[in-house]
């Protein structure tokens, strides 16, 4: 190949670098080489094959239950926030306590969260942070690591470069930009959630009980370095600074008559 195709190839991985940056809600800069309609798409898609796939709560009250806290937390967006999506929630038959959001407003719950987060308020905490990776378009955001990450090992072979240097590259981009930015999403997501969920008239010191609750239920945990997700003690320490003003939010929906009642299954 030609020194001046090999040139080439850097300059074009760089342009589409920097033409595809934007910023989080946060005033974070990230990028994002996706529509969102595409991004929306592929995430109803996702849906529509784990509601085929798994097991769906035949509950009645476990789903009237998080369908109450998702529409308070919903309805708490602004329009724009909202999109033009079909917003709505399944609560599936797993024992994991999770809960997640995609792309295009379809939202899921997992029957072992209900075990840990043990009231309204605290299951509100979990689907606000869920729909915080979606206003900050953090699956958009991952699927262009990943096909940055593809481009830039296409260069580097390219370029000649050895497969053992191959792998130190790859071991030092998985713990220097890969796993401190998955870290940073989530807590972006949790400073995106618990003003959420406050504005949405949960009380958003629930928030902190929560992690207590999955801390004491949590298990062995790998180092925070060698993690996607900071440690509960981080996440406890971040939304406890965050607190004073979500109380101020809470307050003001409170005042406005946004006290959600949503009973949680016996």
């Amino acid at each position: 190949m030609s020194s001046s195709r090999s040139f080439l190839y850097p300059v074009l991985f760089l342009s589409l670098f920097l033409t595809a940056c934007t910023s989080s809600p946060m005033a974070r800069r990230q990028v994002v080489l996706y529509s969102e309609a595409d991004m929306a798409q592929q995430g109803i898609q996702a849906y529509q094959q784990m509601r085929e796939q798994m097991p769906i709560s035949e509950n009645i009250r476990q789903t009237d239950y998080a369908r109450c806290v998702t529409n308070y937390v919903v309805s708490a967006l602004d329009e724009n926030q909202r999109g033009d999506y079909l917003w709505e929630v399944t609560v599936f038959e797993n024992e994991q306590a999770n809960a997640f959001a995609l792309p295009g407003g379809k939202m899921g719950i997992y029957t072992g969260l209900l075990n840990i987060a043990t009231n309204q308020h605290q299951l509100a905490a979990v689907m606000a942070h869920e729909v915080g990776h979606v206003l900050a378009h953090h699956s958009n955001e991952r699927a262009s690591q990943s096909a940055l990450r593809n481009i830039g090992r296409a260069v580097a072979q390219i370029a000649g470069v050895s497969s053992t240097t191959m792998e130190i590259i790859d071991y030092g981009t998985e713990l220097g930009l890969f796993l401190p930015f998955n870290r940073r999403q989530e807590s972006e997501a949790d400073q995106i959630g618990i003003m959420l969920m406050a504005k949405a008239g949960f009380d958003p010191q629930e928030s902190i009980t929560l992690w207590q609750n999955m801390a004491a239920n949590g298990g062995a945990r790998r180092p925070e370095l060698l993690s996607t997700h900071p440690a509960p003690s981080t996440r406890m320490a971040d939304l406890n600074s965050l607190l004073p003003a979500a109380e101020a939010v809470w307050v003001s929906a409170r005042a406005r008559g946004v006290v959600p009642d949503c009973q949680p299954p016996s």
